[in-house]
């Protein structure tokens, strides 16, 4: 995976790239991309004047990532450029995604007339987290036979549509806010996406459907529209549910209609909210056989921009939180022992841990509302009484109490105390909760909003951090994906932390290893250390790590064109002496590197020397016999210079299996502690050779 980083303001298109030598336009990022290849982009305004080239093509496989949590709020792509497309002729576009390729985190603007901020033609890439504003027609265009993912955007004053999607395009657009624009969404032809759980408010119609269009239309919020909430035309049937299959459509204050049928065909509506005084034409309403879904989080009317929204967003997706009837989270409302109770019951099904509370109070009526789930979180170990026997349920949560609250329930251990320095107010921290918040920290359930390293323990909570909290308590025992947030809280670099590499067999080589800048996660916090790795992604780390001299003069392999994103990274390494090409002159940059592959590249890069007592060395390994007789050698060289660790048991070389993200990692580090670069770590998974 190669990172690419860009600042219009620092940059130079001479540097290099880095984090530290930033290029100055995305142009040129782009030029030097390739498949894998995320670009970062930072804060600033990317337009023809500082030099970026209109319009801008994402290609396949690349990632442009700005801040998706601001939905890319000051960095700005603006600007135009001519695009002949096969199914519409000359456009002026500002960007151009193709397949695979992911634009998240950015605003983009083309304000010329009949500009289009967006264009997608019969590509399938990612549009996520952005603002599209004031372009000079649609924000978004997709046509051909396109089936991209859009989802998460904001979408205002753009002149014609917010997302225009023709010709035979499906894919999805979800969970976006599409508002003071002409047409929030437009269908036409014969496109057929999937529509959900959407916000299409105060535009003249919230979706408009022309010709023969069938989209799938599922929990969306149409209101406020001037002309009209769903105006279909044409011979256009947008399915608006079965008896089987609510849609769960809301309808509301729409000016002429809610739904406007102009067609000659009768529409079938199940499930939806709608007031049938406010429907013109054929609308047959019948009534579901099963249960209407719930509204998603993007739906509730104060969330906007808010900075949980999308921690919130995750758990309503599972049913474990919810809103209020006016259509309101209260994301800044404070939650109560009772209300936090419910949440954790209903998130978490536990054991009864040895010690906890019997989850009986004197406080806490047999009647009472919450009375099962006080119960429930008590014997859990989430939460206990106070020394007089009562539980207080109507008392505010403190955040302190919260973090505590999680890391007893789900009984974590091992915190650094050392981690709490990252805290400017760690001495507000009492000193009964020192391990637990050291202990959340490093587990990444810790979330700070505005600034990370203010913890303010002693303010009460809020309904948007509890949900910030249950949901990184999914992510930390793997009950959830990842997600990407600049508030939750990563101590400085001496003690990097990432969501999946707690209590990992790798953990501490990957965090020594990405202190010193050698390797780096994902942008979701993750990093997927039981990923397999292949050459040429072996080949990028060993120049990170080494930097090797040559040895040897270049080769050209037939299989790695000079625009390949590791072609420079692989002559390096093979120059150095790590690796070497096959007889017919290819590299094969994407296959999987093995554990014996890994070993026998270092012993030759390294130039360990051979060992003396090489049948002695190997005897230590059980699975010797698998070992081949060609690499046997640089398995006992290897083995003596202290470079092999084998997990789950050291005694097994597992030679032939495929090298993993950890395997590598701790293999290198073993390398810079024989070269005393770092200090040795304690494991028991490092092969001993006395």
């Amino acid at each position: 995976m190669t990172t690419l980083y860009v600042n219009p303001v620092t940059g130079k298109d001479t540097n290099a790239g880095s984090v530290k030598t930033p290029y100055q336009t995305l142009t040129k990022a782009i030029a030097q991309a390739t498949a894998g290849t995320t670009i970062y982009l930072a804060t600033g305004t990317y337009n023809a004047a500082s030099k970026e080239r209109f319009p801008l093509v994402i290609p396949s496989g690349v990632i442009v990532l700005g801040n998706e949590s601001t939905k890319g709020k000051d960095i700005v792509i603006v600007g135009s450029g001519e695009y002949n497309s096969s199914t519409f002729g000359n456009q002026f576009i500002a960007l151009l995604l193709e397949s695979g390729a992911q634009l998240r985190g950015v605003t983009v603007t083309n304000s010329v007339e009949r500009g289009t901020g967006i264009w997608i033609e019969s590509a399938a890439p990612v549009v996520a987290n952005n603002t599209i504003t004031r372009c000079g027609r649609e924000g978004i265009f997709v046509t051909g036979t396109a089936k991209p993912l859009i989802l998460d955007n904001q979408l205002s004053e753009n002149a014609a549509s917010g997302i225009f999607m023709v010709r035979n395009a499906k894919g999805e657009i979800l969970r976006n806010i599409c508002q003071k624009t002409g047409y929030g969404i437009a269908i036409s032809d014969s496109a057929a996406p999937l529509i959900t759980d959407n916000k299409l408010v105060t535009n003249k119609a919230g979706i408009f459907l022309s010709r023969t269009a069938k989209p799938v239309l599922r929990r969306n919020w149409i209101e406020n529209n001037t002309n009209g909430g769903l105006v279909v035309t044409g011979s256009s049937q947008p399915d608006l549910g079965s008896t089987q299959d609510p849609a769960g459509n809301i309808f509301q204050n729409n000016g002429q209609a809610d739904v406007q049928n102009n067609t000659s065909l009768t529409l079938i509506s199940v499930g939806n909210q709608l007031n049938p005084a406010k429907v013109s034409g054929s609308v047959k309403l019948d009534s579901a056989q099963v249960p209407t879904p719930a509204r998603s989080a993007t739906q509730f009317s104060d969330l906007g921009n808010h900075w949980g929204a999308k921690f919130i967003q995750e758990l309503v997706n599972r049913n474990l939180i919810s809103g209020f009837p006016d259509n309101t989270f209260q994301p800044e409302a404070n939650i109560t022992r009772a209300q936090y109770a419910a949440i954790i019951a209903k998130t978490f099904d536990l054991p009864r841990q040895v010690g906890a509370s019997s989850g009986s109070f004197r406080d806490v009526p047999s009647d009472f509302w919450a009375v099962d789930a006080i119960r429930k979180a008590a014997t859990m170990g989430f939460i206990s009484g106070f020394p007089d026997g009562t539980f207080r349920p109507q008392q505010n949560l403190t955040r302190i109490q919260a973090l505590v609250s999680v890391v007893n329930g789900l009984g974590l251990k091992g915190g650094n105390p050392n981690i709490l320095v990252f805290y400017s107010d760690r001495a507000q921290i009492p000193s009964y909760a020192t391990d637990a918040v050291a202990t959340a920290t490093q587990r990444r359930l810790v979330v700070n909003y505005p600034q990370t390293n203010q913890l303010q323990p002693m303010r009460t909570i809020t309904r948007a951090e509890v949900a910030a909290l249950i949901y990184q308590a999914l992510v930390s025992s793997g009950q959830a994906p990842a997600v990407a947030s600049p508030y939750i809280a990563s101590p400085d670099a001496d003690i990097p932390s990432f969501s999946d590499i707690q209590d990992h067999w790798a953990a501490e080589f990957i965090r020594r290893l990405s202190s010193l800048n050698l390797i780096t996660g994902f942008a979701d916090g993750s990093f997927k250390p039981d990923a397999p790795l292949n050459r040429s992604q072996y080949a990028a780390l060993i120049v990170k790590v080494f930097n090797p001299n040559p040895i040897r003069p270049a080769t050209q392999f037939m299989d790695i064109p000079s625009d390949f994103w590791a072609s420079a990274a692989i002559q390096t390494a093979y120059r150095g002496g790590f690796l070497s090409g096959f007889p017919d002159q290819t590299f094969h940059p994407q296959q999987t590197l093995r554990r014996i592959e890994l070993i026998t590249s270092l012993v030759s890069g390294l130039a360990i020397p051979k060992a003396e007592d090489q049948e002695t060395v190997l005897n230590i390994y059980q699975d010797r016999d698998t070992i081949p007789t060609y690499a046997q050698s640089a398995v006992a060289a290897a083995t003596k210079a202290g470079l092999v660790v084998s997990y789950p048991n050291s005694a097994l070389l597992q030679p032939k299996q495929p090298a993993t993200r950890a395997d590598a990692t701790a293999f290198l580090y073993q390398a810079l502690v024989k070269k005393g670069r770092v200090n040795a770590i304690e494991s028991p998974y490092i092969v001993i050779s006395f």
